[in-house]
């Protein structure tokens, strides 16, 4: 399919829009799509753009302000020291400009990402259902293993005993499933 905007190139977006039962079809390729922004999505001033849409869709706190809000919250402040990205800007584009990002909107991720994990903050992927049983397994020894050192660590020689025998176990069913050891 060739882009509807240059009708030179083929379309790379796809996008289908529905209002009141009226469909609307828009295939351009990634220049024109680049070069049009956000405004292909709608032919009048109330353009949106698909990250406005996804914020309010995983009901993130709105980038563009109502003119009779006020102009700096505290989210505003929060700035990237390397590459000045802030907090806002980052909602926008949803994508962060540097590598220290991770570390200075470090407060504001945990919401987002539970949102975007259903429920979770961090991301665990699937696994293949052949190898998902001994990886399942060898987490939860690497998770018993940091318990123990804590235990140990805090004298509760009884209870690492306990955490030292379940660990034990559960190597001994993967060595008899025939999986590696962690």
């Amino acid at each position: 399919m060739v882009c509807q905007e240059c009708q030179q190139r083929p379309a790379a977006l796809h996008f289908t829009k529905v209002v009141n039962g009226e469909k609307t079809e828009v295939h351009l390729c990634e220049v024109c799509a680049q070069d049009k922004g956000d405004a292909f999505l709608a032919s009048d001033a109330s353009a949106f753009s698909f990250n406005n849409l996804l914020a309010g869709l995983l009901n993130i706190t709105p980038v563009v302000q109502q003119p009779n809000q006020s102009q700096h919250s505290d989210k505003e402040t929060i700035r990237c020291k390397e590459c000045e990205l802030t907090f806002p800007q980052f909602l926008k584009i949803g994508k962060f400009g540097c590598p220290s990002c991770y570390e200075s909107f470090r407060e504001e991720l945990p919401p987002i990402l539970k949102r975007l994990h259903s429920g979770n903050a961090i991301h665990q992927g699937k696994l293949p259902e052949r190898e998902g049983g001994s990886i399942h397994v060898k987490r939860k020894i690497s998770e018993l293993r940091t318990e123990l050192k804590e235990l140990v660590k805090e004298e509760e020689f009884e209870k690492a005993a306990g955490v030292r025998d379940h660990i034990r176990s559960l190597e001994k069913d993967i060595d008899q499933q025939g999986g590696d050891q962690p």
